[in-house]
């Protein structure tokens, strides 16, 4: 089983932008309902998406710098990247479905591109 990971300022080159495999990123942070909302969908996509993609968290309160170079206006965003570039993003929570129907959509585009 794979496990959730969290990014942060000093590791978000290392772990995000140079990986091999496609990331996707939960940006959020803890005052945020959305976000928590957000977070058992997060937990569960780790498991199902394993073999596809990488799946982590940054705090945008701890690591603004982050958000801020991504142009994060709103939270919770969800951002997939692939060869150190963000290819998609969702912003917002619209659901368990939403949020599966959107990944799947976006690894299908990056795929075929």
């Amino acid at each position: 089983m794979a496990d959730l990971r969290h990014y942060d300022e000093a590791d978000f080159k290392e772990t995000v932008l140079d990986s091999t495999r496609p990331v996707l990123v939960d940006f959020y942070a803890d005052w945020c309902g959305p976000c928590r909302m957000m977070n058992p969908v997060i937990n569960e996509l780790v498991t199902e998406y394993s073999e596809q993609v990488e799946i982590g968290k940054l705090d945008t309160d701890a690591s603004p710098g982050v958000a801020i170079r991504f142009g994060i206006m709103g939270i919770p965003t969800l951002g997939l990247f692939i060869g150190g570039k963000m290819v998609d993003r969702l912003v917002g929570y619209p659901g368990p479905q939403g949020v599966r129907s959107w990944l799947d959509r976006a690894l299908e585009k990056s795929q075929a591109a």
